[in-house]
């Protein structure tokens, strides 16, 4: 099943995040921080030209679509009015969103209000991506066990509580150890969902397939480039606005799966 591919895709996510920090780390001896996005401009344009010479067009030439920008254009509207998909689109989305909430603020909460060490940090940001790992191979047994839905709506529960925990922690001013194990299970839930939310929605759009991989990107990344200042407004000295971010997105994905997708499903069935 997709499933499968997936949670291969978000093993590999997961483990670039430990690996890049200790490669980072050991480039910084060399070189500055301008030497970094220097090597980082490198390798961006060797895989650009990788993609464009070594990467060969795996769809047969009869499957393809024609008429350029103007059917793209068609699809993603076609695709934007298919409720059940956006709603799949959307949960993953503003997943993605929290995401990127923990990413931008946590180095702020973590080193300037708890007062840890980078290599601390470090160590808890790689122990949070081993987290995604592990959700998300379990994700695809599960899946292969209980089916996508299931574990999807259960992977939006708990990343909603989870996030409700660590709300209260961080309200309640918490001593750190009070505050990682929700934090953990927020970040782990982007492991368990994320399979299971892309399987569901890619399966409706065979004949528009890149098309919706496209747009289920563009929502992940934009939901997450929303998310990510809107942290930092409350400033480095408190913990509360990445708090409410995280609740916030992870609330707006229940909803839109409970609204788009279960709401429809049962409108559908009655009729």
């Amino acid at each position: 099943k997709m499933t499968k591919f997936f949670a291969l895709l978000m093993l590999v996510n997961g483990i670039a995040p430990i690996v890049a920090p200790i490669i980072g780390g050991q480039l910084l001896r060399l070189t500055s921080w301008q030497g970094i996005f220097l090597i980082l401009a490198t390798l961006g344009i060797g895989l650009l030209v990788g993609v464009i010479y070594k990467l060969p067009e795996s769809l047969p030439l009869e499957k393809r679509q024609t008429g350029g920008i103007k059917q793209t254009l068609s699809s993603m509207q076609t695709l934007i009015r298919d409720r059940v998909f956006m709603g799949y689109v959307l949960s993953q989305g503003f997943i993605m969103a929290a995401m990127f909430a923990y990413i931008s603020g946590s180095p702020f909460v973590l080193q300037k209000f708890y007062g840890i060490s980078p290599q601390a940090y470090s160590a808890i940001f790689a122990t949070n991506s081993i987290g995604i790992i592990f959700a998300s191979q379990l994700s695809s047994k599960l899946c292969q066990r209980y089916g996508e839905k299931k574990v999807l709506v259960s992977g939006l529960i708990l990343a909603g509580l989870g996030s409700l925990l660590l709300l209260i922690m961080i309200q309640v001013n918490a001593a750190l150890i009070g505050l990682l194990p929700p934090l953990f299970i927020v970040v782990s839930c982007v492991g368990l969902i994320g399979p299971a939310s892309t399987s569901l929605a890619m399966e409706r759009q065979g004949k528009h397939a890149g098309s919706a991989s496209a747009l289920t990107g563009l929502a992940q990344m934009g939901l997450g480039a929303i998310a990510t200042p809107i942290v930092g407004l409350g400033g480095s000295n408190t913990a509360t606005p990445m708090g409410l971010v995280i609740i916030f997105c992870t609330v707006c994905a229940l909803l839109c799966y409970l609204v788009l997708v279960r709401d429809y499903k049962r409108g559908y069935n009655k009729a």
